[in-house]
């Protein structure tokens, strides 16, 4: 049920997104995410039973387009419209968000 709302939400969010000339925008839900090695996602995030991780990311030619990009999107109409229909699908007080760089591109 909840993936489904995230789904949904996701799916409209990139249709309103792709207008704006993103490079890349993808949602992502965890399927392999209990490992030994390193910190794993669910003890990363505090994962509690039956949560899911979802795991999201925007490429943008440069931090100029980020930030160019970021300003059309909260003045878009559609965007403000849906963010005042009531609660996001997922916890925003667990979302993590920051900018990097590429090191090496494959």
């Amino acid at each position: 049920m909840m993936l489904t709302k995230v789904q949904k939400w996701g799916n409209s969010q990139g249709l309103r997104l792709s207008k704006h000339v993103l490079d890349l925008a993808d949602i992502a839900v965890g399927d392999d995410l209990e490992k030994t090695f390193g910190v794993s996602f669910n003890k990363l995030v505090k994962a509690k039973r039956g949560e899911t991780v979802i795991f999201s990311w925007i490429v943008y030619k440069s931090r100029a387009h980020r930030d160019q990009v970021n300003k059309k999107v909260m003045s878009d109409p559609e965007i403000k419209k849906s963010m005042e229909k009531g609660p996001m699908p997922f916890d925003v007080k667990r979302m993590a968000y920051g900018g990097f760089k590429f090191l090496v591109e494959g």
